[in-house]
This record gives structure tokens, sequence and C-alpha cells, in this order.
């Protein structure tokens, strides 16, 4: 924990007053509130003890819970999206140009492909010891090393400029994907650690926003930075170059900003559920056992496969969207780039009124399904109107399926911390990840053989046939909200707020915590 004496005490919002309430009893055998038990599983036994040992240290304290909200809290959450923001980048830049760089490496398609797939293959052995990493030593340490390596990978790409590089820019591509493995699990942790319960949802959203805005400008402007010239290499060498050596500084400049910014957590927890977990002693946290609750916990297991479907069907899409548009209109790269471009910011719009929705009616299964569905159905008609003939009209059914297919990314994570709680936002989020990114690579595969060998209407209807398996599987997700009934055992109490530099009535503010000990 990192402590600056007076220092959070400044980055205290004004607006924000400190809150003590009563906190309800917790049920010992499972850790839920009253009326939940029956939700309970023998996976979460084990944290419903820690938790209520924590509450009990609560009460030992002297029975206050204090929650404030601190202001560094906005720059944390800017620098990550921004980081975040340049490995997505650096994700979509040789898919969009496919065509280019198979030409400029004399590669095919396929090794082109793989530069996108590398992001996938890393992710799944890694992700294990990043989630244990994330666990054991923090949040900070995690994200220096995403920001570093993301930084030291795009300054490799600078060695790649020559047109028999092509393992070099492999290795650099792999860093980079390395990098990702420590930038994907965050959202949930740095919303849960650093935002109170009425904004989780939307803080959560901007950080995935921070991934999709990257792909967009993936999709944008690496056509107009590298513009085809397969009569001048040297021409394209140089422009590849312009594009490689920018995003080196810019990933350095971020690196030294996250070095500046982030801190393990704020002096104050954000809401009640952030204190309890944090009264936890360390010594009773078994990385092990967390994993070993989460998969035998139903719910997370059928969301780990739906989101799993739905975030590597998005994956495939925005790999192969070049090899798409290009097969029914030939020469248009650039308009390609700008259908990704509205693909991700219809998404990004998607996420951010998802994550609104979410802070505001905690309907988290009805709202994942329902866009669920909806995705579905965009998917299905971006399928049967992209031969028609009109770019405008690819460009139109383009944004409604990014509207929803990349809405749903935040939804999913949300969910998950919402029934796995209290294990690890980073390690449901990071199995999550690694769902996606196996399904992606086996999505990317498949789409890509079919769309080669057939047509891009073969490799879609494959992707809508899995996705319609997905909407099942997510109409079977029990729904149990357990993050949200803890917040609640404060919130729907009707605490007196008081202010910062007032002195705090305990008659009416600081009343005893119940232990269900």
């Amino acid at each position: 924990m990192v402590e600056d004496s007076g220092e959070e005490e400044a980055e205290g919002e004004s607006g924000e007053m400190p809150a003590a309430a009563a906190v309800p009893p917790l049920q010992r055998c499972n850790g839920f509130l009253p009326g939940k038990e029956e939700a309970g599983t023998q996976a979460a036994m084990a944290g419903g003890e820690e938790r209520a040992e924590a509450e009990a240290m609560l009460a030992a304290a002297g029975g206050r819970v204090e929650t404030r909200l601190s202001r560094r809290r906005l720059a944390v959450l800017a620098v990550f999206s921004c980081y975040s923001l340049v490995n997505a980048f650096q994700w979509i830049q040789y898919s969009i140009l496919s065509n280019v760089f198979a030409g400029f490496y004399g590669v095919s398609f396929t090794q082109i492909d793989w530069l996108s797939m590398v992001y996938m293959v890393a992710y799944v052995p890694l992700i294990l010891p990043a989630t244990w990493l994330l666990d054991a030593r923090g949040l900070r340490l995690t994200a220096l090393l995403g920001a570093g390596l993301n930084g030291l990978g795009a300054w490799l790409k600078c060695a790649s400029l020559a047109p028999d590089r092509y393992p070099v820019t492999l290795a650099a591509q792999a860093v980079c994907a390395v990098a990702q493995v420590f930038i994907l699990g965050l959202p949930s942790r740095i919303a849960s650690v650093w935002f109170g319960p009425t904004e989780v949802s939307t803080a959560c959203a901007v950080a995935v926003l921070g991934n999709q805005l990257g792909t967009a400008i993936g999709f944008l402007l690496p056509p107009v930075l590298v513009p085809n010239t397969p009569n001048d290499i040297d021409l394209m060498a140089h422009n590849i170059s312009f594009m490689f050596y920018g995003t080196a500084i810019v990933s350095t400049l971020l690196f030294f900003l996250t070095g500046l910014v982030f801190k393990e957590k704020p002096k104050y927890p954000p809401s009640y559920s952030q204190a309890v977990l944090q009264m936890m002693p360390p010594e009773d946290y078994s990385y092990k056992q967390s994993i070993i609750n989460l998969f035998k916990n139903i719910p997370f297991v059928l969301l780990l496969i739906s989101y799993g479907i739905m975030t590597g069907a998005f994956y495939s899409v925005s790999t192969l969207l070049n090899q798409m548009i290009v097969t029914h209109y030939e020469g248009e790269e650039v308009n390609a780039g700008r259908i990704g471009l509205t693909l991700v910011v219809a998404g990004m719009v998607g996420s951010i009124i998802c994550g609104l929705w979410l802070d505001y009616t905690k309907t988290y299964k009805q709202t994942t399904l329902i866009v669920y569905i909806l995705s579905f159905i965009g998917l299905l008609v971006f399928t049967f109107t992209l031969d028609l003939g009109y770019l405008i009209v690819v460009f139109v059914t383009g944004g409604v399926l990014g509207f929803f297919m990349t809405g749903y990314l935040p939804l999913g994570f949300e969910f998950a911390v919402e029934i796995t709680y209290p294990e690890s936002e980073g390690t449901s989020s990071g199995l999550l990840n690694a769902s996606a990114q196996i399904f992606g690579i086996v999505f990317t595969l498949v789409q890509g053989k079919l769309t080669t060998d057939y047509s891009p209407r073969a490799g879609n209807l494959f992707l809508c046939a899995w996705i319609f398996v997905g909407i099942i599987l997510t109409a079977l997700i029990k729904s149990d909200l357990r993050r949200h009934n803890v917040n609640s055992g404060i919130m729907n109490l009707d605490a007196k707020a008081v202010p910062v530099d007032s002195p705090v009535e305990p008659e009416n503010t600081t009343l005893k915590i119940q232990s269900a000990l």
C-alpha cells in the first residue's frame, strides 16, 4: 500500500463525503447477505469466511467504515486508457494493411495474420502467471510491466524496416503481445479499487474504451500513413518507419507517466466491498484456491464460454476485415480502415452507454443477453449486405455491428466481477480474456480459411452459428449480484453525510458494525 500522509487528503473530492454507517451482518456460511444463502456454492465458502473475519477486524477497529473518492483515480484511468490504446493500435496496424505488409516483407497473408494472432497465442499460456503477479505484487508493478513492454516492442519494430526482416517484426509484435497480458485484465481491477459503487461500471467501460479507441485509430491511421506503393519499396519503408517511430515515442512517454501516476490503491477505500477486501489478511489468500473457486462457479463458467465466443468473433472480424472488404471492393484499403473505425467508434459509444446503464439499473444479465442477441442480428445483417456493391451500406451495418459487439466487452467484465465476488477482479477478467484469445485464434484461422477458399459470407455465417450458441449459454447464467448486495448493505441505509472538515457526529453517522461471529 502506498500512502502519502497529507497528499491523499488533499486529493479527496470536495463533493465526496466520508461515509460511515451500520453494516448488516454477513452470513459466515457463504459470505452473502441474508436472503442470499441459497445462491451460495461451496466454491464461495472460503471467500465468505475471510470476509466475515475482515468484518470482525473492522468492528475491532472501532466500527467505522470510511469511504472516500480520490481525484487521482481520474489520472490513473486516463493513463491506463492511453497506453492500452497504443497496445491495441499495435495489434491491428498490420492486419488493416495486410496486402501492403505482405508485399513489403514478401510473405503470405497467413503470415501477416499471425502478426495479429500472436497477441492471442501469447495471452493463453501467460495469463495465469500475469494474474498471479497482479494479486501477489499489485496493480502498480503490473501496470509498469504492461507499459514498459509495450514501449520495448514498439522500439524493436523500428529495427524491422527492411523486406527481409519479417522475423524481427514478428518478434517485436510478440513483445507487444506479452505487454497485452498485463493490460487486458486491469480495467475491472482499476474500477473496483479506485471507483465508488455508483461509477464502477462506467469506469470499467472507460478503461475498456481506451483499448477500443486504439483499435479504431489502428483502422484509421495506418492506411493514411502507409499507402500501397508496390512499385516503390523505399517509399513504403519510409512511410512504415514514420508510423513505427511515432508509436515508439508515444509508448515511451506513457511508460514514464505510468510511473508517476499509478499507486497501488487510494488511502481510503471507495466502497464498502473494497474496505472488506482490504482488511483480509494477505496470508489467508490462496491464488490456487481462487482459481478453483472460479471454475466451481457454474454461472462464471457459462459466462467464460459465452464471453470467449463473442469477443473471439470480434477479434476475428477485426483481423479479417481488410480481406473481406477488398474481396468485394477492390482497391478500397482506405475505406476498409474507415469501416473498421466506424465499427469500433460505434462500439465505444455502446460501451459507455452500457456502463452508464449498468451503474443506474444493475441489470447485468438482462443487458448482457439483449446486447448478445442484437450482436447476432447485426452480424447477420452485415453478412448479407456485404456484397451488395454499396460501401455506404457496409459503413452503416458495420457501425450497428460494432455498437453491440464491441459494447459487450465491459459488460462481460463487470458481470463476472459481480457473480464471483470476493474473488480477485484481475483473475476473473484474466480468465475471460484467455477464453477470448482461444476462441479468437480458432475463429480467425477457420474464418480466414473459409473466406479464402469460399467467400466472406461463409466465414461470417460460421461466426453467426457460434454466437447463437453464446446466446443460449448467456440465457442459462444465474444472476447473483454478490458485490452489489454487499455494497447495498450500506447504500440502502439512510446515513447522514458529514463534510470532510466537520467533526463526525457519532449519534448520526458512526454506528457499530454488527459482526456475525
